[in-house]
């Protein structure tokens, strides 16, 4: 009996995808690989495997322009396993452990991260950044990283550069501010508790909260992972509001954002749904602790597929471009992060006193 017209259609697109997803399975690999050549030569990835994978990608692309034929594996893995990513993240979100927090901790980090975002986004502006640029900057210094970056893409529609762009700049200086946290927090004497805030409201990415906080013991660790996991809860609410706002620009992306509501699967995109879904089950205890793991681990490996997948589509002229605005940016941002974190541990350990 033969195959079905459906099946037909299936497996010409698989077909059409194959030859980009192994590109970005090569780009992916030499990135992991340079990441182990950094371990063995220095003890510690100062550049992760997230970042080295958009380098490569933008490296080869920068050499040789891919043909066609590798286009639908290349954008396959920028949306598809990126959108997927985002979805396993929530497996890593517990409600118990952010509600273990206290209220006003809690109400402090979201407040904080609402600052952080209007700042940033008004910074970017006055900066000239476009919106969408402005807006994936904000998300991913006031939320979650790459992470948010990514997912705010998706709602937007942004341009694979302004993604790549955003992720190269950010994640270079969130290496900087890993590197002289523990620096700053002897200086002024931070406890352990303490520095565990400063740390989960201003490192950029989960990783790297785990690097800055290290130094300070177990407790600053337990702290900073908590704070910066709540920071990456707020994450649905972000996408959602920006979906409900009609954030998808006119032409060249300047244009105001529709008034109407989009349609409903843009009013809740997918990959988002799934996010809170995996959430609940965790809050609940339907995904066991040890699936934990393997599921933050397969969010991983796809989210690195999809960074070699945007380096590949990356224009550097238009990185360039952007470069010093950006830095500037990334760098005011954390400064304000930084602020408003020390000032939360201020009030928070006058409250405590009282």
């Amino acid at each position: 009996m033969g195959a079905s017209a459906s099946e037909v259609c299936y497996a010409s697109a698989m077909k059409r995808v194959v030859p980009g997803l192994l590109l970005c399975i090569a780009v992916s690999m030499v990135a992991l690989g340079l990441e182990r050549v950094e371990l063995a030569l220095a003890g510690r990835a100062w550049v992760e495997t997230l970042v080295l994978a958009i380098l490569v990608g933008t490296a080869v692309r920068s050499a040789w322009e891919p043909s066609e034929r590798w286009q639908a594996g290349i954008g396959f893995s920028a949306k598809v396993l990126l959108e997927v990513a985002v979805v396993l993240l929530g497996a890593s979100i517990s409600a118990q452990a952010v509600e273990a927090a206290g209220p006003e901790l809690l109400g402090g980090i979201a407040l904080i991260v609402a600052v952080s975002l209007t700042a940033t986004y008004a910074m970017g502006r006055a900066a000239r950044l476009p919106w969408k640029m402005a807006l994936l900057v904000a998300s991913g210094n006031s939320i979650c990283g790459n992470s948010a970056i990514v997912a705010v893409a998706s709602v937007i529609g942004a341009k694979a550069s302004d993604v790549a762009s955003a992720i190269a700049f950010t994640a270079v200086l969130g290496v900087a501010v890993v590197l002289l946290l523990p620096l700053g927090a002897a200086l002024i004497g931070l406890g352990a508790h303490d520095y565990g805030i400063v740390a989960g409201l201003t490192v950029y990415a989960v990783p790297q909260v785990l690097a800055a906080t290290a130094p300070a013991g177990a407790l600053a660790v337990q702290i900073g992972t908590m704070v910066k996991l709540t920071r990456v809860l707020l994450l649905g609410p972000l996408v959602l509001v920006l979906s409900v706002a009609g954030s998808r620009g006119g032409k060249d992306g300047e244009d105001q954002a529709r008034r109407r509501l989009p349609p409903l699967h843009r009013l809740v995109p997918w990959f988002i749904v799934g996010f809170v879904l995996l959430a609940i089950a965790r809050s609940l205890g339907l995904i066991p602790d040890a699936l934990v793991p393997p599921l933050g681990m397969a969010a991983t490996v796809l989210t690195v597929l999809a960074m070699a997948a945007l380096g590949l589509g990356v224009d550097l002229r238009a990185i360039a471009a952007a470069g010093p605005r950006v830095s500037l940016v990334v760098t005011l941002s954390l400064l304000l992060l930084a602020a408003m974190a020390l000032g939360l541990v201020e009030l928070l350990g006058k409250g405590a006193g009282q």
